[in-house]
């Protein structure tokens, strides 16, 4: 079985903190302005706000991947 989950690549992440105005139940950004995914997992109550933040992010650093259960 494999479900959705967003991540983001620190490599082109420069806290913009766009993703955390759209869902701070997912999204945190520290106080080092380091992002943190808080619920990784697509839901059927979060997918329209983590696609809102894929699709907003201005350097593309968020993604949803599909990974196994057994990988979690």
């Amino acid at each position: 079985m494999t479900k959705r989950k967003v991540v983001v690549d620190y490599g082109l992440c420069e806290a913009n903190a766009i993703c955390m105005g759209i869902n701070t139940d997912v999204f945190h950004l520290d106080d080092d302005d380091t992002l943190h995914i808080l619920k990784p997992d697509v839901t059927p109550e979060s997918e329209h706000d983590i696609n809102e933040a894929v699709r907003r992010c201005p350097r593309q650093a968020l993604s949803i991947v599909e990974v196994d259960d057994d990988q979690d």
